[in-house]
């Protein structure tokens, strides 16, 4: 479904595009609209917040006012729901093998029949997207959503896609240059998901996440009375998840624990919260400083965690199951106590639908287009960056240094990278070369 919310009133509008650009089915897709009305305009740039599984429609609004006075008056901002997501069509999986049992099972299996257990739930995961969303799954990839975006761009009448994306956003960005690389228009892609298959981007990801944690053990020692050193902060935090696993408090087990975490290692400001939800069980054996706000099973959680794995699984080839195996292990010997949280692409080892090559990423035939990335990003680590820039002859990469977070451009507030990136979407020309900007440290603990 497609709809739009124009500043400062809002409005609606519905279209319906094909579920395959060679079959007759269609499905709805939804897009928001903010506008610019300034005699500086220079048309439409299209916003993708990430996911996959993300909803385009609030951040179209939230992210036109964290953007540069610059950009606002220059673009209109239009967000969109992609396939399977908010008001496109929502994809369902219904049980996902258990994923919103509360307390979920340990995530982190230990031993052989830990591990077979692992898989049995990942099997039951994709039986279960195959009974609810079956006849959808060939129709949810990436390269599926980058044609939508094109079709966006036709209905709008524009002659090339501007467009920023963030995260998973980036990954459809550049699979947008490998289709319509003609149609590039000034594309900025912010914490840049590599050009690699889905599960081995989430191996990477998972042991970024332990350099990551390592980093937060650090930094937590002489605070907040989880230990002087590191070291005693690790075990702290060991003893709560221990603590969690033996006797979940009111549903929140160790599944719930390793998801808590792996939200606060992606932004440093979370990382006082973490820390507090720590020494408050530690103290009283209360998790309520470790508990998302918003249920883990919600509706809008249950699209996102379906649609996460549908576009995964759609785009491109899984792994075996012993690859996961093997994996598994080799993480487990870099720490015995990882977060596993993100390795959603596992359950495609069991998917029912089989696409048969994957995505396209980027093309030497786009014009040059603008990478930002965190030097320290542990959910998408700056190896995707580097990688996909090869991918994309005469783009150019800025690099926050001395920076832990997920989200650069118009979200840490660097002015050296705000105004690199706004300067190219007003002129259109990327820097000279690849752009090092100094980054803000470690906050304060609080």
């Amino acid at each position: 479904m497609l709809a739009a919310s124009v500043n400062p009133a809002a409005t609606a509008e519905v279209s319906r595009v094909t579920f395959s650009f060679s079959a007759p089915a269609c499905l709805s897709r939804a897009r928001a609209r903010s506008r610019s009305c300034s005699a500086e305009r220079r048309g439409i740039l299209l916003v993708n917040p990430g996911g996959p599984g993300g909803s385009g429609l609030p951040y179209a609004v939230t992210k036109r006012a964290r953007l540069p006075e610059s950009v606002r008056r220059a673009y209109d901002v239009i967000g969109f729901d992609p396939r399977g997501v908010g008001q496109s069509t929502p994809v369902t999986c219904g049980p996902m093998g258990g994923l919103f049992d509360s307390p979920g099972n340990d995530p982190v299996p230990e031993g052989t029949s830990a591990e077979r257990a692992y898989l049995r739930s990942l099997r039951a995961m994709a039986d279960d997207c195959a009974a609810h969303a079956g006849r959808l799954l060939p129709y949810l990839s990436t390269e599926q959503t980058a044609s939508d975006m094109d079709a966006i761009r036709a209905a709008l009448g524009a002659p090339r896609t501007n467009f920023l994306g963030v995260s998973y956003g980036s990954y459809l960005g550049a699979a947008y240059t490998a289709r319509f690389p003609h149609r590039v228009g000034r594309m900025v892609l912010d914490s840049v998901v590599g050009p690699w298959d889905w599960y081995d981007f989430d191996v990477l990801q998972s042991r970024a996440l332990l350099r990551q944690r390592d980093t937060f053990f650090a930094w937590a020692a002489g605070h907040f009375g989880l230990g002087r050193t590191r070291d005693e902060v690790r075990e702290a935090y060991l003893r709560v998840r221990r603590g969690l696993a033996a006797r979940p408090v009111a549903g929140f087990g160790p599944a719930e624990f390793d998801r808590a975490v792996y939200r606060a290692l992606g932004r440093t400001e979370r990382w006082s919260g973490l820390a507090n939800g720590l020494r408050g069980y530690l103290t009283d054996g209360d998790p309520a400083g470790l508990r998302p706000a918003t249920a883990f099973d919600s509706p809008d959680s249950r699209t996102y965690e379906a649609a996460n794995r549908t576009v995964k699984c759609a785009d491109g080839p899984g792994p075996g199951p012993r690859d996961i195996v093997t994996d598994l292990r080799r993480t487990r010997r870099l720490d015995p106590q990882p977060v596993l949280t993100g390795m959603e692409a596992s359950t495609c080892a069991y998917w029912h639908h089989r696409p048969g090559r994957r995505t396209p990423l980027g093309s030497p035939a786009a014009p040059p287009v603008l990478l930002v990335a965190s030097a320290h990003d542990p959910v998408t680590p700056i190896e995707g960056a580097r990688s996909l820039l090869r991918l994309l002859p005469g783009s150019r990469l800025v690099t926050l240094d001395d920076d832990y977070s997920h989200g650069v451009f118009a979200s840490r507030g660097d002015a050296c990278v705000d105004d690199t990136v706004a300067a190219y979407l007003l002129n259109g020309t990327v820097p000279a070369a690849n752009v090092r900007c100094a980054g803000p440290g470690l906050p304060a603990p609080e």
